[in-house]
């Protein structure tokens, strides 16, 4: 083996009953670079990290690590050997705090057996301080957004020394500023010889950060190349096995009727925020993570309060008080977290979609199975969730797959709106282009769509307006016409936005 290499994967194959997850895979990486490991979802990345880090030992092929064969028996001994994964689902222990969490299994102990809650604090601040966080080691982990528990996980894998380290999309839920202290902080662990592989569906971001990438496709090894010598486009045809030319689909025109309108509502986080979203119509939401976009959509569905100001559906005035009330309205919520409120992963297709549509499928507590199998099965046909059959665990499936059954338990009811919070959040392009019809075609076809992203590319491009919210209130509103990255970060920052 090269001895300036870290890793080296030789002919590595996967097999599972009925499935090949791998075939034939190489990799092949640096000490001391940032590797990109793309791939849409199902390509087999997921996988090979699991090879690496010791989850998976039964495989055929090779694998070297600094130098040597090694065929890790658990996650365990590849992290004794230097290996940690930031993983894409976050499971902390909410019970527990910022300081608990980063050194669980790890805790210093003075005078031979007693912990040093003290130590563990100071040690906790530190690394937080790294990274420029301002976070308190005795905050619960409960009481974080999904983007400090991220960078409390990178943090955790800092902190262990290790000398790989595999980040699985670690910025899918990070602010801009959050970002770009990550970034610096692999930049410095770069220059401590720290190898890096680095996941995501962001080609900006892998652009920017990374060395060199290689592309997986169905299980199978498609290319390593230095990233400067790989064009966007042709990265994007590695992946996706084709030309992908319009990744946007076009919105038709809504009609002028307003379907659901918000006067001056307030809640946790907002104040007296107004606007209306016609039939057929894609409001977007645009601001940075905190801004108060999720908790004006969570009170509109109801699983927060509007302690002022009115709701208005179809021009009638209606009370949210709970999930119940927004989903008896016809109101429904894709949200941020799919793993933690989404779906359940242990529960099949079937089973996700059925759970929240109790009152059709079982009246009178009588469950109605065949209508449940038919529902299932048809809407999972039409919007073509690729999974063996509809009795699958939905914990099993892609990031793009989980989605879209996440959208298909709504999809059986009669929408009138439907809330989209970071739709297309950790999952490849080829799914994000299907969602993106999707979202079209559900406009057209008269449901009012609210689509928060903070991908400004994206709810630039799918939305028929896009509303600024900074520090809970709206700062600006622009239309398809005069909307830009440029003018949406001028309202942010408190500028006046010219036309």
């Amino acid at each position: 083996m090269n001895e300036e290499c870290i890793i080296r994967m030789s002919h590595v194959t996967k097999k599972f009953p009925g499935v090949t997850a791998l075939k034939n895979v190489n990799l092949e990486m640096k000490k001391g670079s940032i590797h990109g490991l793309m791939g849409e979802n199902g390509a087999g990345k997921s996988t090979l990290i699991k090879i690496i880090s010791g989850t998976y030992s039964e495989y055929e092929g090779e694998m070297e690590y600094e130098g040597r064969k090694v065929r890790f028996r658990s996650e365990k001994e590849a992290l004794q050997a230097g290996i940690s994964v930031v993983p894409q689902e976050l499971h902390p222990i909410p019970e527990m705090t910022i300081a608990e969490n980063i050194f669980l299994g790890r805790e210093p102990i003075k005078h031979a057996w007693i912990l040093d809650k003290k130590e563990r604090k100071l040690k906790a601040a530190q690394l937080l301080k790294t990274l420029g966080l301002d976070y308190d080691p005795d905050t619960k982990m409960e009481k974080l957004s999904v983007a400090q528990k991220q960078m409390v996980e990178i943090i955790k894998a800092i902190s262990r020394g290790s000398r790989l380290i595999i980040m699985d999309e670690p910025t899918s839920a990070l602010t801009n500023v959050e970002t770009e202290y990550l970034f610096q902080q692999i930049s410095l662990l770069k220059e401590k010889g720290i190898s890096i592989i680095f996941i995501s569906h962001k080609l900006d971001e892998v652009y920017r950060i990374c060395d060199t990438v290689t592309v997986l496709r169905d299980g199978e090894y498609i290319d390593t190349r230095p990233m400067q010598e790989v064009s966007c486009d042709e990265l994007i045809e590695m992946m996706v096995g084709r030309q992908v030319v319009d990744i946007y689909p076009k919105l038709h025109m809504p009609k002028e009727k307003a379907v659901l309108e918000a006067q001056e509502i307030s809640g946790d986080g907002f104040e007296k925020i107004s606007f209306a979203i016609r039939e057929g119509e894609v409001l977007g939401f645009a601001g940075m993570m905190g801004a108060g976009r999720s908790e004006i959509a969570r009170a509109v569905f109801g699983l927060d309060q509007i302690r002022k100001g009115k709701l208005l559906l179809n021009g009638r005035e209606i009370k949210i008080a709970s999930p119940s009330d927004g989903i008896h309205e016809g109101i429904a919520m894709v949200t941020e977290d799919r793993a933690a409120y989404g779906f359940v992963g242990a529960r099949s297709i079937k089973e996700n979609i059925s759970l929240p549509n109790m009152d059709r499928f079982a009246p009178r507590f009588l469950l109605k199975k065949r209508e449940i199998e038919n529902a299932a099965g048809e809407i999972c046909r039409k919007i073509s969730v690729k999974a063996p059959s509809i009795e699958t665990r939905a914990g099993t499936l892609s990031g793009g797959n989980q989605q879209k059954v996440v959208l298909a338990k709504w999809l059986i009811r009669d929408l009138k709106v439907l809330i989209m919070d970071e739709p297309t959040r950790g999952i490849d392009v080829g799914a994000k282009q299907e969602i993106y019809a999707l979202i079209s075609e559900l406009a057209r076809q008269g449901i009012a769509i609210l689509l928060i992203s903070s991908e400004l590319p994206e709810v630039i491009s799918m939305s028929h307006r896009v509303m600024v919210i900074a520090e809970g209130k709206c700062v600006g509103e622009l239309s398809k016409e005069e909307v830009t990255q440029d003018k949406i970060m001028k309202l942010i920052a408190g500028g006046k936005c010219e036309n």
